[in-house]
Parts: C-alpha cells; sequence; structure tokens
C-alpha cells in the first residue's frame, strides 16, 4: 500500500461513485515473499496479503472479472500493465488483459495502449500488432485526453 496515494484513491472512488461509473478493483492477487523471478508465489484474496508478502500480479479470478467487463467496451485505453509482466510467475495478469484487448479489437472495438511498459507488454504477448493504437508516450497520451495542450504540439502550432 501506498499511503501517500490513499486520500487520492478515496477521492476517485467516490467520484466514480458520485459519476455511477463503476471501478473494477482485483479480488484476487498473485503475492510473492520477495521481489524475484524465483520466489515462493501462490494466490490470494487482495485483503488477505500476509506480512512480508507482497502483491506483484493480479489473480485469475479478477482477470476473468476483467474480461466479462471489458467484453462489450467500444473504446479502451490501456496505461500500464497489471503486474511485473517481466518475470514470468507475474505475467499472467497483464497478459490476461493484453490478450483480451487483442480479441474485442477483433470484435471492433478501438484499443489504445499508451506507454513504453503497456507497449512492451503487448509486444512480449506477441499481439502488438491486434492492437488498434500504440504509442509509448503514455503520460503524453492522458494529458492529451485529459484537454491539455501538449509542448509538441503547441510548438508546431506556433510555425
Amino acid at each position: 500500500c501506498e499511503d501517500d496515494f490513499v486520500e487520492t484513491a478515496k477521492d476517485v472512488m467516490a467520484k466514480a461513485e458520485k459519476l455511477g461509473k463503476e471501478i473494477i478493483l482485483p479480488v484476487d492477487i498473485v503475492i510473492a515473499d520477495a521481489f524475484s523471478a524465483d520466489a515462493n508465489t501462490k494466490v490470494v484474496p487482495v485483503d488477505e496479503i500476509p506480512d512480508g508478502w507482497m502483491g506483484l500480479d493480479n489473480g485469475p479470478d479478477t482477470t476473468a472479472a476483467q474480461k466479462e467487463a471489458l467484453s462489450t467496451c467500444k473504446t479502451v485505453i490501456m496505461n500500464g500493465p497489471m503486474g511485473v509482466f517481466e518475470m514470468e510467475k507475474f505475467a499472467a495478469g497483464t497478459f490476461g488483459i493484453v490478450d483480451i484487448l487483442a480479441d474485442i479489437t477483433k470484435d471492433g472495438a478501438i484499443t489504445i495502449i499508451g506507454g513504453g511498459d503497456s507497449v512492451a507488454a503487448c509486444e512480449l504477448s506477441g499481439r502488438a500488432k491486434e492492437m488498434s493504437h500504440i504509442s509509448t508516450g503514455g503520460g503524453a497520451s492522458l494529458e492529451l485526453l485529459e484537454g491539455k495542450v501538449l509542448p509538441g504540439v503547441a510548438a508546431l502550432a506556433e510555425l
């Protein structure tokens, strides 16, 4: 838990509720006793992480819930992996999302992948070419969606 973001998370949850929007949180999580490719791992409910263990990926029930929620979406933006996909033991959640997005793209959804880690996950999964759009500019992509003027675009407008 990142204590300095607890209030921000509460604010986001309250705003979503006020707007009638659902935020899907993990129900299970892959935990490990070390941040290591050869760590001991297990899947536990999200509220049962023992002391000394850390959450490093979404669990399979969470991925199933995400699949159900995303299956009818027309546009999805991915900005960040679900877990430490660079280590095989913690890649299933991220690759599960990538698979879901590739599948709904085939069904006509627009999928936008933003950010270097998200792009790397799509590339590593072998499904990057199945997405609608991929950009390594994750932060910039989010700022553009917020309606902010990007410095590079502003500079072009001055020409």
